[in-house]
């Protein structure tokens, strides 16, 4: 597997990181303290051509491969999680998705608005509903030329902004997952509504609502794909979801290590930096192991993505690797801050705030763990248990 970037990588990586730096941190900490979904950030990146990038050119899109999105998405991650969510749900999970398996007129019909600026959301989690995707409790009925979709669905970002959701719904439910189904349903539909969730530990310059459909009607156009295909397209999104978020967390690692190394070399304690202390430096090269190991991960499941080969698992170990290393490497960096690092002047502890998060979505930890146990033994651990018959 060649590890080598292409110049062309080189190149966008180099501007998304300029972008990054001149419109995405400069805004990060105010949009962080207000709790401001930034509409205008959202259309620069649009410009940029980031919400859409590995949709075709023919769709709208940049039709770029997988390892240059995911250098890209670091670079936005590094900057800002929240602005990484815009990213990851629009060009991961519903630009992935329509351009997997929308027919050529839904495609035509929303590709374009998408990479433009235009949002769209992922309604597959519920209330009752986070990890066990199949047991979605939202209805989907048929009607004279359509359908009628009831339902809940919670913690979906971009759902305040979107004009296009994503519903999962069951049409089935004696046919368990092979019963769902993915429907485009414009959120100006009559039923269709949406809250905002507040009280968010990190993200919070990132958008999370609180969808209700109430006898929601579509026509038999908005049917994504087949009939009970529903299960396979939320996988297929969540992988690249996955990717998308590990790359992101990648970010977080090496914004990390950069705002450590420059802390420490100008704190002085003792009539010296404090990077003169062994265990300062101890704790930074404990977060370059883990953002280099990382980004070789998420690397490795990109490479695997653009060859067209099976990358479940190495996605996932991609992203389990990756967002726990985050986690602690924002705790770390803190600790390097001391309690300069305890307040937001340094972007250390939004950091650790916007980290935590991304071990529970797209799959929590333990769910990682479990595809890539099944994938070692056979064995799947996620079906329930029964008790042998007396």
């Amino acid at each position: 597997m060649d590890l080598e970037l292409t110049d062309e990588q080189r190149l966008i990586a180099e501007t998304a990181r300029d972008f990054a730096d001149r419109e995405i941190a400069t805004r990060a900490r105010e949009n962080d303290r207000n709790q401001r979904f930034d509409v205008e950030l959202v259309e620069l990146m649009a410009q940029m051509g980031y919400l859409g990038a590995t949709v075709p050119e023919e769709h709208g899109g940049r039709g770029l491969d997988y390892v240059s999105y995911g250098l890209i998405v670091e670079q936005i991650g590094r900057a800002c999680s929240s602005a990484r969510t815009v990213v990851s749900v629009q060009t991961s999970l519903v630009c992935t998705a329509l351009s997997h398996f929308g027919s050529e007129a839904q495609k035509q019909a929303w590709l374009p608005r998408l990479c433009a600026g235009e949002l769209g959301c992922f309604a597959l989690t519920e209330p009752e509903t986070g990890s066990d995707a199949a047991s979605v409790r939202t209805r989907a009925e048929r009607i004279d030329g359509g359908w009628r979709i009831s339902g809940q669905k919670q913690w979906i970002s971009l759902g305040n902004y979107a004009k296009l959701a994503l519903v999962f719904a069951q049409t089935d439910p004696a046919k368990g997952h092979r019963g769902t189904a993915c429907f485009l349903v414009p959120t100006e539909s009559k039923g269709f509504s949406s809250s905002e969730i507040h009280g968010k530990l990190g993200l919070r310059a990132s958008d999370t609502a609180e969808i209700s459909l109430d006898a929601v009607e579509v026509g038999d156009e908005a049917l994504l794909g087949e009939l009970g295909e529903g299960f396979k397209i939320a996988m297929t999104s969540l992988d690249a979801g996955r990717y998308s978020v590990a790359a992101g967390c990648v970010g977080i690692c090496d914004g990390c290590v950069q705002a450590s190394v420059s802390y420490s070399t100008q704190r002085r304690q003792f009539g010296v930096p404090i990077a003169s202390f062994q265990l300062v430096q101890e704790m930074i090269a404990e977060m370059i192991v883990k953002r280099d190991a990382a980004r070789m991960l998420v690397l490795r499941a990109g490479i695997l993505k653009d060859r067209g080969e099976p990358n479940t698992i190495e996605t996932s170990i991609a992203k389990l690797y990756a967002t726990e290393s985050a986690v602690e490497c924002a705790n770390t960096a803190i600790q390097v801050h001391g309690g300069a690092g305890y307040v937001d002047d340094h972007p250390v502890e939004r950091y650790l705030r916007d980290a935590r998060v991304t071990t529970l979505y797209e799959g929590t930890t333990q769910i990682q763990k479990l595809i890539i146990g099944r994938d070692a033994t056979g064995i799947n651990a996620m079906l329930p248990l029964r008790a042998p018959d007396a």
